[in-house]
Order: C-alpha cells, then sequence, then structure tokens
C-alpha cells in the first residue's frame, strides 16, 4: 500500500477549464440523445461547466431548434414517470417542474392529461402499503401519520382525506 504524505492530502483539486460554447453544445446534444433534458437543466449544467453567459442561450436555442431539447415533450416524460412511477401527486409534480424550469403553460396543459381516477387509484395504494407498516397507538395517530405521508406525497388534503376515510373506518 501506498503511503501518502500531508501534503498530498492538502492538494487542492484540479480546476477545470470552462467549456467553449461548441463543447457544451456538443456535450449536450451527447446527454440529451441518451436521456430528456429540460432547458432548465441544460441551462445548469452550462452554469456549472462555467460556459459564458453570454453564450447559454444561443446553445439553448440551438438544441431547442434541433429538438434535442424539448420542455412538453420532457414535462410528459417526467409527469408520467413521477405519476406511475414513484406514485407522485399533481402538486409534488408541478413543483419539481417548476424547479427544473418549465414553464407554468407546459407545466398546466400536462397535469390536465393526467386520469384523477387513477390518481386516487395510486394514492390508495400508497396509503394502504404505508397502513400496513405504520405503527400508531391510536386510530386519531394513524390518521394523522397517513395524512402527512399523502400530503408529502403531493396529493391533494381534500383526496388525501377521502381516501383515510375509506380506509380507516
Amino acid at each position: 500500500m501506498r503511503k501518502t504524505d500531508s501534503h498530498e492530502l492538502m492538494r487542492k483539486p484540479k480546476e477545470r477549464k470552462p467549456k467553449s460554447a461548441d463543447e457544451a453544445l456538443s456535450s449536450l446534444m451527447r446527454l440529451c440523445s441518451r436521456a430528456e433534458k429540460s432547458s432548465g437543466d441544460a441551462l445548469r449544467l452550462m452554469r456549472t461547466w462555467g460556459v459564458a453567459e453570454e453564450e447559454r442561450q444561443g446553445v439553448l436555442d440551438r438544441l431547442i431548434a434541433q429538438r434535442f431539447i424539448d420542455d412538453a415533450r420532457y414535462a410528459e416524460a417526467y409527469t408520467r414517470e413521477k405519476s406511475v412511477m414513484a406514485g407522485w401527486g399533481v402538486r409534488k409534480i408541478a413543483e419539481q417542474l417548476r424547479l427544473k424550469g418549465i414553464s407554468r403553460d407546459i407545466i398546466t396543459s400536462t397535469l390536465a392529461k393526467l386520469d384523477v381516477d387513477e390518481q386516487v387509484e395510486r394514492l390508495e395504494t400508497k396509503l394502504i402499503k404505508k397502513m400496513r407498516t405504520t405503527k400508531s397507538a391510536s386510530t386519531y395517530e394513524l390518521r394523522g401519520k397517513l395524512l402527512r405521508y399523502g400530503l408529502t406525497l403531493g396529493y391533494d388534503y381534500d383526496a388525501v382525506m377521502e381516501v383515510i376515510d375509506r380506509l380507516v373506518d
């Protein structure tokens, strides 16, 4: 095993050379061809890569023009994944899309496509699963824990309470 001295441990991490606009475009094209990215994701990546601020929008415009990035397509894929696979509610999905830089119009139109009945079924499934593993001294405590869990999943208060009323009674 190699011996390290204290000087070697104190070294600063290697600083990276900022990427040029062309390098960022190439990297983002490669990334976007593997997985959906939002315009917010692309801007965030370019910022971390040190791409000059005045060049970022030009790179993003080229990615959009060549259909590597499409926020509506991204929002639909993200919504489908988080709704079906993770069991998230509309509120949590909307907030996460907003944080990813998706416009309010796209978020609204994408979430409008979700089936309300399927959302309620997913919520019910999640709450039943949670009920099995939750320890509580009373029904009041159980209801409180299920309510908090349902709300953290991003479901509406009224919808969560309606499902809890059916399950706990």
